[in-house]
């Protein structure tokens, strides 16, 4: 059975499935292989050219991943009929460079170093798709930083505040989340059969080699972490990333989130780019559906619980070698690689081509007109009428609460400027006071700071495309 994606159209990419895919997997295993018949022949432990037989033999393209996939099931895993398969190809070609392959080697050491390979590659990619979108981000924060919309708290409008610090926090949320990505150690795995390095104690006596030394120059070879031991049953490599993707497919579903919502009819602050044949329905062509943010949502909908799954499988590997739990590792995992790969690359085609309405989020901040201000009226205003002022001014948001939605920010100005006297309040120090621009603290500051914060997700901000500012409304 072959998966193209259908069910999951946010890992249905070229890119995702040459980096995640059986064929991808075959390719990391058959690395590792090659990358140790290399050091083996480099220490003097096999014979000259031996590691060039097992290269040209390990080309992934002479394996079939249906029929390898298949075949695993008698042992268990993918290693060991692959393994065969290269065995015969290496006694075809030279029966002299066997020893080169996989000698003292165990196959949970070449899968889960397989699986970290893969993991890097895929980490990669992800990081290359996330500096494009933080790049478009930090551009968005810095070209709307004093345009205005509307703070929500709860479902409601809650205070002023500009459509730049929410482009801030977004960056914030996947530059922290990527840079947790990018900081972890994806280590080499190199324990023998029973975690012990018996087989590389033996294969190195007498010689100047020594096992650590061995998988020290692999992992260099292959570009992971040397680990000071075997983690056979140790898993935090595999939490501890799958934790990191997660992390950054929550930073990801949030910005969904929060789009799905702006890109509504009703709110139209936000849309989608627009292409062919993207968001339509299959009964209504009027629809366009923000079906970027539903994709990415979809991948942070499901992260988590793949996250949990590799936890569920660590805290219940058993004895010095696992059974079951470890096998059931390599399909959460891998999925999840798919997954923020997946969504990064369509964040990053939605961020970087996200249209903007400055014009709806101030009619939408005006939905609150005056009300929006209280907080801030209270505070200035309070004080001036009394021990107790800052009831009166309650009692008139109260009042205005009674009033049809409509007509709550004229009726708020309107019994404000009833309650509290002139000789206290001049009608230029209300009007100040109520104008939403003058009431955002440090909005700018804030977003200033969290730019600064990351400046290898944000360094090339000035050359990025700014994202399209349109006047009138996004359309639904």
């Amino acid at each position: 059975m072959s998966d193209f994606g259908l069910l999951s159209p946010v890992t249905a990419s070229p890119a995702v499935a040459a980096l995640t895919g059986d064929r991808a997997v075959l390719a990391a295993i058959l690395d590792v292989e090659t990358a140790w018949a290399a050091v083996l022949e480099e220490a003097g432990l096999v014979r000259e050219g031996a590691g060039a037989v097992v290269a040209q033999s390990a080309d992934p393209e002479l394996y079939d991943p249906a029929a390898i996939a298949e075949r695993s099931q008698g042992g268990g895993n993918p290693v060991i009929p692959l393994l065969a398969e290269l065995r015969g190809r290496v006694r075809s070609a030279d029966p002299g460079a066997l020893p080169a392959v996989h000698t003292s080697l165990t196959s949970q050491d070449v899968l889960d170093s397989a699986l970290m390979l893969l993991a890097d590659r895929v980490r990669a990619a992800v990081l290359s798709e996330v500096k494009g979108t933080t790049t478009a981000l930090a551009a968005l924060a810095e070209q709307h930083a004093d345009t205005l919309c509307v703070g929500r708290s709860l479902t409601q409008h809650a205070l002023p505040y500009t459509f730049g610090l929410k482009a801030a926090q977004w960056f914030q949320g996947v530059a922290a989340a990527a840079r947790r990505l990018e900081a972890l150690e994806l280590p080499l795995q190199s324990g023998g059969a029973g975690g012990t390095l018996a087989s590389s104690t033996v294969l190195t006596a007498g010689t100047a080699a020594d096992p650590f030394g061995l998988a020290d120059s692999l992992a260099a070879k292959l570009g992971l972490a040397a680990a000071p031991a075997p983690w056979h049953t140790n898993r935090l490599p595999v939490t501890g990333l799958g934790d990191a993707l997660a992390a950054l497919t929550d930073a990801f579903g949030k910005i969904a989130a929060d789009l799905v919502f702006l890109s509504r009819p009703e709110v139209a602050e936000l849309g989608e780019p627009i292409a062919a044949g993207r968001g339509v329905s299959s009964a209504m062509p009027q629809k366009q559906n923000p079906v970027l943010s539903v994709l990415v949502r979809s991948a942070a909908f499901q992260a988590p619980a793949l996250a949990g799954q590799l936890h569920l499988a660590a805290a219940t590997f058993n004895d010095e070698r696992p059974d079951g739990a470890w096998h059931s590792e390599w399909p959460a995992l891998r999925t999840l690689l798919a997954l923020t790969l997946g969504a990064a690359i369509q964040l990053r085609e939605l961020v970087e081509g996200l249209r903007v309405f400055p014009e709806a989020m101030r009619r939408n901040l005006e939905l609150s007109g005056p009300l929006l201000l209280s907080e801030g009226v209270s505070a200035a205003v309070g004080p001036l009428l009394g021990s107790d002022g800052k009831q009166k001014l309650q009692a008139v948001v109260d009042a205005v609460l009674k009033v049809p939605a409509a007509e709550q920010p004229a009726a708020y100005a309107r019994l404000l400027r009833e309650a509290v006297p002139a000789e206290f309040l001049p009608d230029e120090r209300l009007a100040e006071l109520l104008d939403p621009a003058n009431y955002l603290g440090e909005a700018a500051e804030i977003s200033r700071r969290i730019l600064a914060a990351y400046p290898d997700f944000a360094a090339t901000t000035r050359s990025a495309t700014a994202p399209t500012t349109t006047k009138g409304q996004a359309h639904g």
